[in-house]
């Protein structure tokens, strides 16, 4: 059955590079790396419960990075896509009135594709999280709610995914010319002679939170997915745990 699981995060990130897809595989590994001896009984025992929320983190994440981690993973979403940052919402705005619609499209579009690659940083902080989570924390998990493992998770991970997505992020912002295009609209706005408040929000905190973000909403709903349907459960544990 933990075959199946390796298969499975290695179908959904085909399309990424080598590399990426190797990180992902080391999260269905490390999903079995605290498996215990099961009882060959029809009762579910503690170490399936616990093994199984793994498998299920494990799936969910691979299914929320590959999603999001590719060309429009942000940008063509209508739910993730990234706009300005709130405080330079104004800036758009007041740009596009004047003709300058073309700089802000720039911007956006530059930003958003520093998301979808940042995320594809995220899998070996997922990995060390699930090598750690304990047989009872688990076990916590799976008489949970729809997304109690996904809000354990977020509470493990959160400050090392910004940690680790902040270097990330800037350097995809130079390379996609998110900062340049970003600043160049900053500038024009602060030259405007309507200007008195001059902004300069913090691009890169910005895109980092928002790439956090959406990466734990893609797992909540996969996590919410195996537990209300039969047919998202795709290994033998997940269906014995989660029928239950």
């Amino acid at each position: 059955m933990y075959k199946k699981l390796c298969l499975l995060l290695l179908s959904s990130v085909a399309l990424l590079p080598a590399s990426q897809a190797q990180l992902l595989k080391k999260l269905g590994d490390a999903a079995n790396s605290a498996v215990s001896k099961a009882s060959g009984s029809s009762n579910v025992t503690q170490s399936e419960a616990g093994n199984a929320i793994k498998e299920a983190l494990s799936k969910g994440v691979a299914n929320g990075i590959a999603s999001l981690n590719k060309k429009d993973g942000f940008f063509g979403s209508e739910i993730y896509k990234l706009l300005l940052p709130p405080d330079a919402v104004k800036i758009g705005n007041t740009l596009r009135s004047v003709g300058l619609g073309s700089q802000v499209d720039k911007a956006i579009l530059s930003i958003n594709r520093a998301a979808e690659s940042a995320v594809g940083s995220a899998a070996p902080i997922f990995v060390d999280a699930i090598k750690e989570m304990s047989i009872t924390d688990a076990l916590k998990l799976v008489s949970g709610g729809n997304n109690a493992a996904t809000e354990y998770f977020k509470g493990k991970t959160t400050d090392k995914l910004k940690a680790a997505f902040s270097p990330v992020v800037k350097s995809n912002l130079d390379s996609t010319s998110a900062t340049k295009y970003y600043g160049d609209i900053v500038t024009s706005y602060n030259k405007l002679p309507t200007t008195f408040n001059k902004v300069n929000p913090d691009l890169q905190d910005y895109v980092t939170g928002m790439a956090v973000n959406a990466l734990f909403d893609q797992i909540a709903k996969e996590e919410a997915n195996i537990r209300a349907n039969p047919a998202a459960r795709t290994t033998d544990l997940l269906k014995k745990v989660f029928s239950k």
